[in-house]
């Protein structure tokens, strides 16, 4: 693990994008932009490592400062090597004396990088941070890459001795490749993500702060549980386009979460309870359903909820959401973590409907009775099978066109007698099969 630290505004995740080849992190020419740790995979001359982007280290600040603070200092207990960022422009800075001090502190190998090296004329003044104490320093340039190599070439050999094959194996049997679900939590900004998040791992990861928009990027980390490992991926709120500053960091952090939701194999939506589903909700449950992944809804901050208004909040959810189907609803606190053990079994459920494949006997039975309780209007279904899973999808093979309420007949008659809940079904319909 390869941490990188160091105050705000230094360009570390300019250098991290610039390590792992490509934006995987927001950046921004603003202070504060990276409030999360973010891990990410990266390699040099054929040794992969982890390498983790921190926020911006401040000996003071507000009370968000200094969870971003806490959280750069967490993440010094999980490095092998600290890359400790500086900006050649700017000099020698209190706060880069006082983020130098905390690290010599946490023990780890560091090298000093001084960034915004953008030519030799620069170098010169690189020495000068010789002073914070933990080293010689490497002039680059993130933004052009200049002297990143010699970098790495550092990095590496401080690194220690990589998997031997047999182990990599078994991590990659224990991690069950490509089988791992993964989760997205989804919401607008403020509705309690990342206190989800927190509360689902166990520690805190994501900083939570009742101030809208404090996640800047998606994050993802597994979770071993009694049912196997999932990947929970806490995401910014998302919020309407008009409210998205153009090309600016929330309209990057949005488009992070869109993307995080494609590539998850379930949504957890998570409302705020004492507003109920509003229509910006209502937007997001239909990114949820174009995206074709199940949907956990969860109502936060049910506590907080008067008793007399409960059933208007559960009549609206079923209301603005009702084309998510019989997607789950569940009534949870984030903060005191009631209700939160029911998520895992709602998941469990879940994976295994989106991964159901029945057999053609059994489905075919299933659908001739269903048409002899039923029999469509001028058609018959002659079989049926199903070619795919993720989400389960069927085609029916008829000697006629089949009105759309019947096919949504066969669809929920298919969901209740192989117990698919509320995942996402296809069914297409092909005249002329014998």
């Amino acid at each position: 693990m390869v941490v990188v630290a160091g105050r705000p505004n230094v360009g570390k995740s300019s250098l991290v994008n610039r390590i792992v080849g490509g934006r995987a992190t927001v950046v921004e020419e603003e202070a504060g932009v990276t409030r999360d740790r973010k891990v990410l995979d990266a390699e040099w001359v054929g040794v992969p490592f982890s390498i983790m982007d921190t926020g911006g280290w401040l000996a003071g600040g507000d009370l968000l400062e200094a969870k971003v603070s806490e959280q750069a200092e967490r993440a010094l207990a999980e490095a092998d090597v600290v890359l400790l960022v500086v900006d050649v422009t700017t000099g020698v800075t209190d706060e880069d004396l006082a983020a130098a001090k905390v690290i010599r502190k946490a023990g780890p190998p560091v090298r000093l990088v001084v960034n915004k090296v953008d030519d030799t004329n620069r170098e010169a003044a690189a020495w000068e941070f010789v002073s914070l104490g933990v080293g010689d320093p490497f002039p680059v340039s993130a933004l052009h890459g200049r002297g990143t190599g010699d970098l790495l070439d550092a990095v590496v050999d401080l690194l220690p001795p990589p998997l031997l094959p047999e182990d990599a194996e078994a991590t990659k049997a224990a991690s069950g490749p490509g089988g791992t679900p993964r989760v997205a939590i989804i919401g607008r900004p403020n509705v309690g993500k990342s206190t989800l998040f927190n509360k689902l791992l166990g520690e805190e990861r994501s900083i939570v702060h009742d101030m809208p928009g404090t996640t800047r990027d998606a994050i993802d980390t597994v979770v071993d549980t009694p049912d196997g490992p999932v990947c929970f991926v806490d995401t910014a709120g998302l919020r309407r386009p008009a409210r998205t500053e153009r090309g600016g960091t929330e309209q990057h952090s949005t488009l992070r979460a869109l993307r995080a939701l494609e590539g998850s194999d379930i949504a957890m939506l998570v409302i705020d309870a004492t507003i109920g589903a509003s229509h910006q909700d209502q937007r997001l449950a239909e990114r949820i359903g174009v995206s074709g992944s199940p949907a956990i809804v969860i109502l936060n901050k049910w506590d907080l909820v008067r008793t007399d208004d409960r059933d208007d909040v559960l009549a609206g959810v079923a209301d603005r959401l009702a084309f998510l189907g019989a997607a789950p609803v569940l009534k949870i606190s984030a903060i005191s973590g009631r209700g939160v053990h029911r998520i895992l079994p709602a998941l469990r459920q879940s994976v295994e409907s989106y991964h159901q494949r029945v057999p053609t006997g059994s489905l075919n039975r299933a659908v001739q009775e269903l048409q002899l309780r039923q029999p469509a209007p001028r058609a018959r279904i002659r079989y049926i099978v199903q070619g795919a899973i993720d989400p389960p999808t069927f085609t029916l093979f008829t000697n006629g066109r089949l009105p759309q309420t019947y096919i949504r007949y066969i669809e929920r008659g298919l969901r209740e007698k192989f117990e698919f809940g509320a995942t996402p079904m296809k069914l297409r319909v092909r005249i002329g099969g014998k």
